[in-house]
């Protein structure tokens, strides 16, 4: 643990559920989405104004195009989002069996192909059907593979370094899964147990990878991130945030080297919500040396 580290408060507009942030580079901003009020915003951090889009569906993830804008997972569909003109265009909808699924999070691999994964929603408070969830790879021939099913809460992924290893949380598991990747292909397989969350960790959500290969775990409802080693397994450094229920964590910032982590307040109770002020703000958190990330990936 670092003395030096420094978190606040940058985002104050209040998220139910802020989920799945990315660093746009070219506007100096971060990009990121409310599942719950079913919108994409962009905060700037030069102006420090959030604008947003509303979208139709709860709204999953969000990632970067190439060629600018954004491609997006809502409800059970694949779509493009024109921030200048708000439009949102229908790529592929997938799961038309499942009308109780939606996408959640998704990020966008080496190649430029957009990993996103599904889940079911809750049909009443902390109930829902189990693994019904899959993971899918969107190509950009506009293809899709699916590479996990019967997932409960397909989250946080990643890839190593050496583009060798993928990396991927579901949720209701508890857990990081690692397994081997074949960049070329996009194919996953052999997967293995990488770390167990402990129980003040609660349950792991969104996910990033530092320069140091070593990977950012958000703990929603354990109020942290923590930092795991892959080649150990092991829990290597833990950063407190001052509300409970953390999300996702991405670098960005001058040079990568400050980290961003969204929060909810869906799911406080009213006696709860008063006693935690923060609840759905985006902090940034820093210091004197942190371990700067690659750039995030564009899909085509």
């Amino acid at each position: 643990m670092c003395s030096s580290i420094k978190i606040e408060s940058v985002v104050k507009e209040k998220n139910r559920m802020g989920e799945c942030p990315v660093w746009e580079e070219k506007e100096s901003a971060l990009v990121y989405v409310d599942i719950n009020s079913q919108k994409v915003c962009r905060w700037s951090s030069l102006t420090n104004e959030v604008q947003s889009v509303s979208v139709d569906s709860r709204v999953g993830s969000v990632a970067l195009r190439q060629c600018g804008g954004y491609i997006i997972s809502l409800g059970t569909r694949f779509a493009f989002l024109n921030w200048d003109t708000k439009a949102v265009t229908t790529i592929l909808e997938l799961e038309q069996d499942k009308p109780n699924n939606r996408f959640n999070n998704g990020k966008v691999d080496p190649k430029g192909r957009f990993f996103a994964g599904t889940m079911a929603e809750e049909i009443a408070p902390g109930v829902r059907a189990r693994r019904q969830g899959a993971l899918y790879t969107f190509f950009p021939n506009y293809s899709v593979i699916k590479q996990l099913d019967q997932l409960d809460i397909s989250n946080g992924l990643d890839w190593s370094l050496d583009h060798r290893t993928f990396f991927h949380i579901d949720s209701l598991a508890y857990a990081v899964y690692a397994f081997s990747y074949d960049v070329h292909t996009g194919k996953i397989a052999c997967p293995r147990l990488l770390y167990h969350l402990e129980k003040e960790e609660q349950m792991p959500d969104g996910m990033c990878i530092d320069a140091e290969g070593k990977l950012w775990v958000a703990c929603i409802d354990g109020g942290r991130v923590i930092r795991i080693d892959p080649e150990t397994g092991k829990r290597i450094q833990t950063v407190r945030l001052p509300t409970p229920r953390i999300t996702s964590c991405c670098f960005g910032g001058k040079d990568y080297s400050e980290m961003y982590v969204t929060s909810a307040y869906d799911g406080l109770d009213e006696t709860t919500l008063a006693k935690e002020p923060h609840a759905g703000e985006i902090f940034k958190v820093s210091r004197s040396s942190f371990y700067i990330s690659d750039l995030p990936s564009l899909v085509f």
